[in-house]
């Protein structure tokens, strides 16, 4: 069984951004509003190794919030050295950082790779220059084509992060940001639906009706298709979703706390919808069972109203999102009942 990374996250917000996109308010994001110094850098590690399952093998000191690799020269190397030495030290596995596409060349590269630099993450967002343009990014798709063979060359593990719904974006856009994204084979993907956060550009396009944010239900269905695409090329969703967000800053959009797990419960459900209605046991991999049922057993209560009843059981030795549905009688698996 493979181990389970972490990161410990320190947060530079803003700084090296050179304008401010559509949708950002990263205090509403991160609540961090401080520029971090070597000092903070320590602490966050301190905080981590005083944690009951910590594991420095396989815990990254992370850079999330800015444009790293574009903020002053001078700052970002001081950063790279405290957590170069705390790498050096055995207190971390490796550094993460997340930037933006068109603060990615090769003598950037060449400093990630002097201070022991072991992921990057760029935000592409989107794979559509008219999207991008209208959401104020400032960058272009072939920024992020070129910042990725860049990073991959150098034999970083590659991050890429998109966003769904965003101003401007469709179904059908959103669908082909993650087919190019594929075809730049990241090690790791994060998806973000759109959320309209207060003091942001898509506030006013929001309240002036130019705006329209997806609901909540069509971005289930849409991430959902997502997942299952990354899933098929055998990329890592790291994350889905966002942590959380000031609630008071929330305005509009399809924000919901285990965002994720509606989305997995979802795919259960096309799963089972495969098979004829009926009486079955339903068989998914351990820990599952939770999803495969549905927040407040939405899947059960949506099935039986298609005719399909169904007892959910684990089996060992089962992928994530894969099923067997067995006809009561026929039951033979070693399984646990969980309902």
């Amino acid at each position: 069984m493979s181990k389970k990374h972490s990161n410990i996250s320190v947060f530079v917000p803003h700084i090296g951004c050179p304008n401010q996109c559509s949708f950002c308010n990263q205090f509403s994001i991160t609540a961090c509003t401080k520029t971090p110094d070597e000092n903070d850098v320590i602490k966050a590690v301190n905080v981590a190794k005083n944690s009951k399952n910590y594991n420095p093998q396989t815990t990254e000191l992370a850079f999330f919030g800015g444009s790293f690799t574009a903020i002053p020269r001078e700052y970002m190397l001081r950063l790279l050295t405290v957590a170069n030495t705390l790498l050096q030290r055995g207190d971390i596995s490796g550094i993460r950082i997340s930037t933006r596409p068109d603060a990615v060349d090769s003598e950037i590269i060449e400093i990630l790779k002097e201070y022991g630099v072991t992921a990057v993450e760029l935000g592409a967002q989107s794979m559509c220059d008219a999207v991008l343009k209208a959401n104020r990014r400032g960058h272009t798709v072939r920024d992020v084509e070129n910042a990725s063979h860049l990073i991959k060359a150098a034999g970083f593990s590659l991050g890429l992060q998109m966003m769904t719904g965003l101003y401007k974006s469709s179904y059908e856009t959103d669908i082909s940001a993650a087919e190019k994204i594929i075809a730049l084979k990241p090690d790791t993907v994060r998806i973000y639906p759109t959320i309209t956060l207060k003091d942001t550009h898509l506030e006013e396009l929001f309240k002036s009706g130019e705006y329209c944010p997806p609901t909540l239900d069509d971005t289930v269905d849409l991430v959902a298709k997502l997942l299952l695409m990354f899933k098929k090329e055998n990329i890592n969703v790291i994350r889905t979703g966002l942590h959380a967000i000031n609630e008071e800053d929330y305005i509009a959009g399809p924000w919901h706390p285990a965002f994720k797990e509606l989305c997995d419960s979802q795919i259960y459900k096309w799963e089972i919808l495969k098979h004829p209605s009926g009486k079955y046991t339903c068989f998914v991999k351990k820990g599952e069972i939770s999803k495969a049922v549905g927040q407040l057993k939405q899947n059960i209560n949506q099935l039986k109203k298609q005719g399909y009843d169904i007892t959910f059981k684990e089996c060992d030795e089962m992928a994530v999102y894969e099923i067997r549905m067995c006809k009561e009688s026929a039951v033979k698996f070693n399984s646990d009942t969980r309902l």
